[in-house]
Order: C-alpha cells, then sequence, then structure tokens
C-alpha cells in the first residue's frame, strides 16, 4: 500500500537511549536492636553504658544493598535503525520504491529536488543526478514513485512526470499537458508501460503507452463532484478548498482521500465515474486515513487520536483504539503483515500493534529524534523504512 503525506513538513542503530534510572533500593539492617530511651541523669552509670552503646553503634558503617537488575529490566533493542543520509538539513522524505527484480537496488525522494539512490538494500544511500530534472530553473518537490518489473514511475511538483524502463540506470522525461488539473501527487506502477496517476484534485488518470497519452478514470474532479451533492448532508463540503490531504491507495485499487481541512474524506473504487464523499464520524479533523492489511480502513486524527473501521471496505463506522501518543499527533499507519503494523508521528513517536490494531505500545527507541515521522512504508515482511523531516529515515531491522 502506498501512502503519501502531502503537508510540508554511518548508521547507528537505536537503544532505547533516554538512560532511565534504575529502581535501586537498599535496606536498613533490621538486626540492630532497639535503644533504650536515655535516662534525664546523665551521670548513672547505665547513663554511660547506652552513651558508649551510642558511640560504639555509630562507628559501625552502613552499608546500603543495590540489588543488579535482572535481565527483564534492561531496555530491550529496537526494531529500528537511523540511516543517516548525505542532504541537507530540512529535507522532507516523501517516498520509497525498491526494484522487485533487484530488492537491494531502490530509490529515495523529497523536497529541495531530492533523489538518492541505494544499491545495498537501503544500508547506505547516495545523491542521483537526473540530467532531464534539472534543466529548468526549478526545485522540484518529488512526490511519489513506483515500480512494476523494470519500469519505474516519478512524479513531482511543479508538474514532472520521469520514466525508466532499465531500473532506473537511465529517466527520460515524459511531457505533460498544462491543462492537468491540480499537482501530482501519486503513481502507481501497473505493468508494461502501463501506470495510474493521481492529483491532488482528485484527477486519476491511467496510460499504457508510457505516458505519451492519459485517460480519465473519473468524470469530473472533487470540487465539481462536491458542487453537485453540496446539497447531500456532507458536512463541511461547502469550505472545501478543492484539494486533498493525503491519498491512499488499497492493493486492489481503491482510494480513500482526506480533505484539506480535514473535515470529511471521500473514496473511490475502479469503475466508479465519481468520488464519493462520507461524513466524519468524530468530532476532531482527520489528518490522514489508508488500509489496513484485512481491507478494512483506519483513520487518524488531529491530536494523536486513532480509529478502525467496523469490519472491511468502505464505511463510515469507526470505533477508537487507545494509543499512547502524549498528545502528539499520529500521522501514518502502515502494517507489515495481517498483525502487525507500525504507526508514526509528531516528536519521533513510534507505535506497534501485534493484533491487527486493536492495541498498541509505544516504542521509545525514537524519542529522542528532534523530527516528525511522516511516512510509514514497508516494502515486505522484512523490509521497511519511516520517512520523516530533516532527512531522518529509519529502516526496520527486526
Amino acid at each position: 500500500m502506498a501512502s503519501l503525506q502531502l503537508a510540508d513538513p554511518n548508521r547507528i542503530l537505536f537503544h532505547s537511549s533516554s538512560i532511565h534510572p534504575r529502581n535501586s533500593s537498599f535496606k536498613l539492617p533490621t538486626a540492630l536492636p532497639l535503644l533504650p530511651r536515655a535516662s534525664l541523669d546523665s551521670s548513672s552509670p547505665s547513663s554511660k553504658t547506652r552513651r558508649r552503646f551510642i558511640a560504639d553503634t555509630a562507628a559501625i558503617p552502613l552499608v546500603l544493598s543495590f540489588p543488579s537488575p535482572s535481565r527483564s529490566d534492561e531496555p530491550s533493542l529496537s526494531e529500528w535503525e537511523r540511516v543517516y543520509l548525505p542532504i541537507d538539513p530540512g529535507v522532507v522524505l516523501l517516498d520509497i520504491s525498491f526494484v522487485p527484480d533487484d530488492p537491494n537496488h531502490g530509490f529515495l525522494l523529497g523536497t529541495r529536488q531530492t533523489i538518492l539512490e541505494t544499491k545495498d538494500g537501503g544500508n547506505t544511500w547516495s545523491p542521483r543526478s537526473i540530467p532531464s530534472a534539472e534543466e529548468e530553473d526549478f526545485n522540484y518537490r518529488f512526490n511519489s514513485i513506483s515500480f512494476n518489473g523494470k519500469e519505474g514511475w516519478i512524479v513531482g511538483k511543479p508538474a514532472i512526470l520521469l520514466y525508466t524502463s532499465n531500473a532506473g540506470e537511465s529517466w527520460e522525461r515524459i511531457p505533460l499537458s498544462a491543462q492537468l488539473p491540480g499537482d501530482m501527487v501519486y503513481i502507481k506502477a501497473t505493468g508494461g508501460k502501463s501506470a495510474e496517476m493521481v492529483t491532488d484534485q482528485g484527477a486519476i488518470y491511467v496510460t499504457s503507452n508510457r505516458g505519451y497519452n492519459w485517460k480519465a478514470a473519473v468524470q469530473e474532479t472533487v470540487s465539481a463532484t462536491l458542487n453537485r451533492t453540496v446539497s447531500s448532508g456532507i458536512s463541511g463540503a461547502s469550505y472545501y478548498t478543492g484539494t486533498f490531504n493525503t491519498v491512499n491507495r488499497s492493493p486492489d485499487g481503491r482510494y480513500v482521500a482526506v480533505s484539506s481541512r480535514g473535515n470529511f474524506y471521500l473514496t473511490w473504487e475502479p469503475g466508479q465515474p465519481y468520488w464519493q464523499p462520507h461524513n466524519r464520524a468524530i468530532a476532531r479533523r482527520i489528518q490522514n486515513m489508508g488500509w489496513r492489511a484485512d481491507g478494512g480502513l483506519w483513520l487518524l486524527v488531529r491530536g494523536g487520536g486513532l480509529f478502525l473501521s467496523k469490519g472491511t471496505g468502505i464505511t463510515e463506522d469507526f470505533e477508537e483504539v487507545p494509543v499512547q501518543s502524549r498528545g502528539f499527533g499520529i500521522l501514518d499507519v502502515g502494517y507489515r503483515s495481517p498483525d502487525e503494523a507500525w504507526a508514526a508521528g509528531g516528536s519521533g513517536i513510534l507505535l506497534r500493534t501485534m493484533n491487527g490494531g486493536k492495541s498498541w505500545t509505544r516504542d521509545k527507541a525514537a524519542d529522542n529524534i528532534a523530527a516528525n515521522l511522516y511516512a510509514v512504508k514497508f516494502i515486505n515482511d522484512n523490509k521497511g523504512f519511516v520517512l520523516g523531516n530533516d532527512g531522518v529515515l529509519l529502516r526496520y531491522v527486526g
């Protein structure tokens, strides 16, 4: 599942590195006899005996017992490591993809015209120069990348479309129409010379000839759809500014998108002529939505809330799941398997579920990272990455 967060937002193994004070404890000796109450007559023999006893007792050193912690008390190693990248501070990482025929060969995209390449599975990265993307005086934001076999596609803003047929050894620029509605925010390689592209105004286009011709999969933009259905009871549709905040595609080609203000969401399935708007089921505004491994939906709200749809498929019925977000927003969820998923968000928040999302625990390994984590991408069961701002990249090593 591909996911893109649109808001602008060497290798060190993470331990739960904020050192917590061990729960050291000590016990005073319990064999000391009770001291008799001092007599008012300090000159009596018994008083001298007591004074002598106190003096002798005070000379005994007090031994504190600090039991060594058991192995279960020691912080466990994180399942993520940070990969340091050769890029300037301030770059926001936006998408990542690997060549299916060569799983060690991949590309990483970001703002400020950032394209990085790896040939060792993501352990190290180097800047990749694409001359056809450097001809004009633009600072491109590369939003999305996708491979199918050796064919790959990259889209960005200002409008740019790149295509490769040789696993990224060379890239060519495909011309685009000036009438394209909106900015390209997502692309999916679907087969030989074929791809599916989405803009932030809800236009969906498909091509089967390397991008030289595109056919619309929906009959109108989201703005046009809402103008027709504004009286249908969709809360907040009259305030729609015309763009998506996020858009996510399921493996079977369904889409879910969040309006720019987060006050409602939209869905689209192959064959439908229009996007279908939906009321949000909760009071807080929506941050992001996506697809679970079982075909259901997850929903994130501003302020750190996480909701799961009841059942599978498209619905407006959600229930909240308790999470330890510490008040920071959760920005994305990525499923490694039907049971295991990871959520990431502001101020280095990392959460994990091992039961399909019913309960979540916080991984403290990234607590000291001064960055927002925008996207969780699992290429397969064993290869996953978390993308953040300021060039922060985490690699799954679990």
